[in-house]
């Protein structure tokens, strides 16, 4: 057997091993643990070790990003002092293959002095583990599925997989949305992509460049260029924006009117009604329009059509919204 036909083989077994679970799913306990989890007004503490520690890990990360509080509790490190995370508030859920993992059943009698409810995602539902849990997720999975019948594999992803769609179905329930995610991911892509609006990037008050229609082209490059934005807004007598010079427009006219160009008024070497944009819609809604008419800079306005600010792509690129 080829590397490739072996590694595809393994695909194929651990997925068929999610199948399998999805079809053997216990429909009284999986609703059992849904409720104790719905219902819970403390946190989620998802413990482990070894292995199933790390997926126990994944599975609180999961939870706690998407609307569930909940943290980790090492297994070994729990029977040490850090039952002390626990109230009665909380509920536990446990991830043990083989249901007989010593670190986790010496935390049982603490759980149950304070009365919370333990949820386990074993692979045998007839183990010391299985039978003090309140809900019982059965994750077994056949032997011959693991390496050498004995290397945690498929067992770890299916235990993985129902722990991702136990906080799936969590966050449908709470109508949880992708603000809501958002708020959970400031620092992160799509943080910044949900979170940050056009009035928190744009050049707004004196840092704008602005000048009046019937400004000389000679004063009009100086302010775009006292600005730096390689831009200016152009505004009739009334301050309404009629317009936007850019340095693309300026090589444009240079094309037309040669040494001329200084002598001519903003009006004329304007773009005229350019595409705009406003200061509560979404950074990543101005970097569509951007990108559709292949622009980098973006007027900003108010509803009464004054211009409030100026959106540059490199300001979109700084804050990540890119």
């Amino acid at each position: 057997m080829s590397i490739f036909e072996s590694i595809r083989e393994e695909l194929l077994k651990e997925a068929s091993a999610i199948t399998t679970m999805a079809e053997e799913l216990d429909k009284a306990e999986v609703e059992k643990a849904f409720t104790y989890l719905i219902d819970c007004k403390g946190k989620v503490v998802v413990t482990g070790i070894g292995k199933a520690g790390i997926i126990a890990r994944k599975i609180s990360a999961t939870l706690a990003s998407t609307g569930t509080s909940s943290i980790f509790l090492h297994a070994a490190e729990g029977i040490h002092g850090d039952l002390g995370m626990l109230n009665a508030q909380d509920v536990v859920m446990a991830v043990s293959n083989s249901g007989s993992t010593s670190e986790i059943l010496a935390i049982i009698p603490f759980i149950k002095f304070i009365g919370i409810p333990l949820i386990s995602l074993t692979g045998n539902p007839d183990s010391q583990l299985a039978k003090a849990s309140d809900a019982v997720l059965c994750t077994r999975v056949d032997s011959d599925l693991e390496p050498l019948g004995m290397v945690p594999t498929s067992s770890t992803t299916v235990a993985l997989a129902l722990g991702d769609a136990l906080a799936i179905a969590l966050l449908k329930d709470r109508n949880f949305s992708l603000n809501d995610f958002a708020r959970f991911h400031p620092g992160g892509a799509i943080g910044k992509r949900l979170l940050l609006k056009v009035k928190d990037l744009m050049h707004s008050g004196d840092a704008l460049p602005r000048v009046r229609e019937d400004t000389l082209m000679r004063d009009a490059i100086l302010e775009m260029t006292g600005k730096k934005l390689g831009c200016t807004v152009v505004e009739n007598e009334n301050g309404d924006m009629t317009g936007i010079i850019t340095d693309g427009d300026l090589r444009r006219q240079l094309q037309h009117k040669g040494d001329e160009l200084l002598r001519h008024k903003a009006v004329e070497c304007m773009t005229a009604s350019p595409k705009h944009s406003f200061a509560d819609v979404l950074a990543v809604s101005a970097l569509a329009l951007m990108e559709q008419y292949s622009i980098t800079m973006l007027p900003v306005q108010d509803d009464q059509g004054k211009a409030i600010g100026i959106l540059h792509m490199h300001d979109l690129i700084r804050a990540g919204v890119v």
